[in-house]
């Protein structure tokens, strides 16, 4: 990579040079975000792995750049035209825009309206009437007419020479600089309802009629309006000139461009036509290029949020509390069509399946299968899916403990997002071919309350569903985004490499599908893992991958305890020095907090492991094969409060966090609908991101503020003493003192978990209307 690509991502990241330099080096060679991330810290000074995503994400940028700048030089240079001057501006740009402005006046076109006017010989009445206005436009324009070229008439001569004028200004980089800029700043992004869709379109009415400015328009706000004109419901465009009410007689687009000619008009003969030049560049070519230019950038910034969004809620449901190696018992929840349900054992393991029907007069006799089936394989944990007859399914689950009150089991309810997607793969048909698709789904609800992380890989991670538009936005940036996430999230937890399925193993650092699949085989038929040496036998698996895997795959209870740790067995011999110089062994050495904090890791440097990677060694010897995920909890949701029919203003519930977004975060309390808490009542306190306040996953408590029933919303607040009704400035996210008001407070008793969304016509309208429903 060149000096200067490193110098500009180093400016960006603020970090050295020679930090980017380095990590570009390694990834070039092969090397995985994890793995460097983890254990090159020495070479690349340091950088962890959001720095170096942004890094390789940022010089996939630069190289494409450099090799559309090369390709547009070549170009230039073959027509004879590359300048110093031009070459200098082509080679200074970082914009992929500027750099196609530049190349606009040489870019191979299609015949255009002013090539046919030069090519019919118009270029100098053009040229004449422009750079001399005394002369009369019609007059002069009769020297041009030729029939045979096309020209009939000096009307004729003079559109021809306009459209010259036109297509040459709309070509000039630095006046599209101005207009561009001068757009981004002012101009609003209008929306209106297509006469006729006002019923049809019903769900994007808050835009029907819709204004604001284009440069900050919320990521949430701009997919709808897009989403709208895709279905063909809203009509979008720009507005230049919003300051004033009706269109104005000169834009300030024609103001730009006037300016930037450096033209003067007076009451000279060829001034209202040279204004006039000016008028239709403006709206015919300027402002038509710029508005779909700017649409598309309004698009790409609304993605990257949305993306994020997604990416950071993915992270912390991926990263969600793992109940653990305890049996669970998963019902996947249905009325008519019966309750699936699946026993697995503590390692994840089938062991027995069934459909009750709790719900349609046969709850005794499911009653009675549900507790054999938890004495028969001592059940510790019920996970209930959050579906349709959740809360029934999970009062029935009750009213087993109450008969049976040996069935000691604690209940759970998960989030059953991306389950049915799952049934019905191929994975899913590998794992388990003799099953019904339906009960499938039953086993993937226990398994992700065992472990989120082992289960969810095997989703695709935009069916899981916390994310904010996600079908709207472009697939393979979403795509590539998530499997960033979910790559990240694997290696910062580690795998079993004696359990793990081919899922799983296929998104650890370095290993490909086919070599996952070659691990199980080789499991498969050679029996445990015992040491990590062994990997280097599985088909494919060569010495570069071992070096990139090896670390993030742990085997317990095998020959070498370093191989159930974050060690890579590269660094094994600093762990051996360390063993020698203490005297001890490593069963001796690890957990041993005495001895471990008063080696000096300066002392157990060399050439090759530097101060971080021992530092790191003598953390992970004092709590091996720490998970860094947090403790299992789960929601206690109200007795009595299952539909929104229940839920009263004023009520303070607990429930779950199930999505973070830019204007709120939508929380699960056990009533089928998530409800929106606004981002100005995540806390007492002006925040700018409720992704600093709460994040998916987290269990809260919140206060009802108001409930639309017809429209499905449900407004709460997580500030316990805001009061249903208040008038609360809510702009921008600002926090404003509440007005007191003299409304009893429900207390609700605890019960169980579920999900919900917005309200209606309340000071929370922006916000509410921005969310669409998630749940069917």
């Amino acid at each position: 990579m060149s000096h200067s690509l490193s110098r500009i991502i180093a400016t960006e990241l603020q970090v050295r040079d020679e930090q980017v330099e380095a990590a570009v080096r390694l990834l070039d060679e092969g090397n995985t975000v994890p793995f460097v991330a983890r254990y090159r810290k020495e070479v690349t000074g340091g950088l962890d792995d959001t720095q170096l995503r942004q890094l390789e994400s940022r010089l996939g940028y630069l190289r494409e750049l450099e090799e559309r700048r090369q390709t547009i030089l070549k170009s230039i240079e073959e027509q004879g035209k590359l300048t110093i001057e031009l070459a200098r501006a082509i080679g200074g740009t970082l914009s992929k825009t500027e750099l196609e402005d530049l190349y606009l006046p040489y870019k191979p076109k299609r015949r255009t309206r002013g090539q046919i006017a030069i090519e019919a010989g118009l270029e100098p009445l053009a040229d004449s009437l422009w750079q001399d206005p005394s002369q009369q436009p019609e007059i002069l324009a009769q020297r041009y007419v030729d029939s045979e070229k096309g020209v009939v008439d000096s009307k004729a001569a003079l559109d021809g020479a306009r459209y010259i004028l036109m297509e040459r200004f709309a070509e000039d980089a630095s006046l599209l600089a101005k207009v561009r800029d001068y757009l981004w700043k002012n101009a609003h992004l209008v929306a209106k309802v297509v006469e006729g869709k006002e019923e049809a379109g019903a769900k994007f009415r808050d835009y029907f009629d819709h204004h604001e400015a284009l440069a900050t328009v919320p990521s949430h706000r701009a997919l709808a309006m897009l989403r709208g004109r895709n279905e063909g419901v809203l009509q979008l465009s720009l507005n230049a000139d919003p300051q004033f009410d009706e269109a104005p007689r000169e834009s300030q687009g024609e103001q730009i461009i006037t300016s930037h000619l450096n033209l003067r008009l007076n009451n000279a003969p060829a001034d209202s036509w040279r204004k006039a030049v000016v008028g239709w560049t403006w709206r015919i070519k300027v402002l038509l290029h710029l508005e779909t230019e700017l649409m598309g950038v309004v698009r790409e910034r609304a993605e990257e949020e949305a993306i994020n969004v997604f990416a950071r809620n993915l992270h912390d449901l991926l990263m969600a509390a793992p109940a653990g190696q305890r049996a669970t018992m998963g019902l996947d929840p249905g009325l008519r069509t019966g309750v699936k349900v699946a026993v697995v054992d503590a390692t994840g393991k089938l062991v027995a399946t069934d459909t009750i029907y709790p719900h349609t007069g046969q709850a005794a006799k499911a009653a009675t299968a549900v507790a054999a089936l938890c004495a028969q394989h001592q059940v510790d944990l019920v996970a209930i899916g959050n579906g349709t007859a959740s809360r029934e399914t999970e009062r029935f689950f009750l009213d087993v403990q109450k008969q049976f009150p040996h069935i000691q089991a604690q209940k759970v309810i998960v989030s059953e997002a991306g389950a049915s997607v799952y049934s019905a793969s191929e994975l899913a048909a590998l794992e388990f071919p003799g099953l019904d698709v339906s009960l499938r789904g039953a086993v993937s609800i226990a398994r992700r309350l065992q472990d989120p992380l082992a289960e969810l890989v095997k989703i695709e991670p935009k069916s899981i569903g916390v994310g904010q538009y996600q079908h709207d936005v472009t697939q393979s940036l979403l795509a590539k985004k998530l499997d960033a996430v979910v790559e990240d999230c694997v290696n910062a937890v580690g795998v079993d490499l004696n359990t793990a399925s081919v899922a799983l193993l296929t998104r650890v650092a370095g290993l490909s599908k086919v070599m996952a699949q070659n691990i199980v085989s080789w499991r498969d038929d050679n029996g445990r893992f015992q040491d990590r040496q062994q990997l280097l036998k599985v088909s494919r698996l060569g010495p570069k991958a071992f070096e990139q895997c090896a670390g993030f795959l742990r085997i317990g209870q095998g020959d070498n305890p370093l191989d159930a740790s974050t060690v890579h067995p590269e660094a094994y011999p600093v762990v051996e020095r360390i063993m020698k110089a203490t005297h001890k062994t490593i069963k001796e050495l690890m957990g041993n907090a005495d001895v471990l904090r008063a080696i000096r890791a300066v002392d157990y440097t060399d050439d090759r492991f530097g101060l971080p990677t021992v530092n790191d060694i003598l953390k992970e010897l004092e709590k091996p094969g720490r998970d860094p995920r947090p403790e299992f909890k789960t929601a206690q949701f109200a007795e009595g409060i299952d539909t929104l029919n229940d839920l009263q203003p004023g009520m303070i519930l607990e429930g779950a966090v199930t999505n973070v977004t830019n204007f709120g975060a939508f929380v699960d309390i056990g009533v089928h609908q998530d409800g929106l808490v606004h981002i100005s009542s995540l806390s007492d306190k002006f925040i700018d991101d409720p992704h600093k306040v709460v994040k998916a996953g987290d269990i809260v408590k919140v206060k009802v503020m108001e409930v639309d029933i017809p429209r499905k919303r449900i407004a709460l607040t997580m500030r316990l003493d805001e009061q249903p009704g208040e008038n609360v400035n809510r702009k921008s996210g600002a926090n404003s003192a509440p007005h007191e008001h003299n409304r009893s407070q429900q207390k609700i008793k605890p019960r169980g978990q579920t999900t919900l969304e917005p309200a209606g016509n309340s000071a929370m309208g922006d916000a509410l209307a921005a969310a669409f429903g998630r749940k069917k």
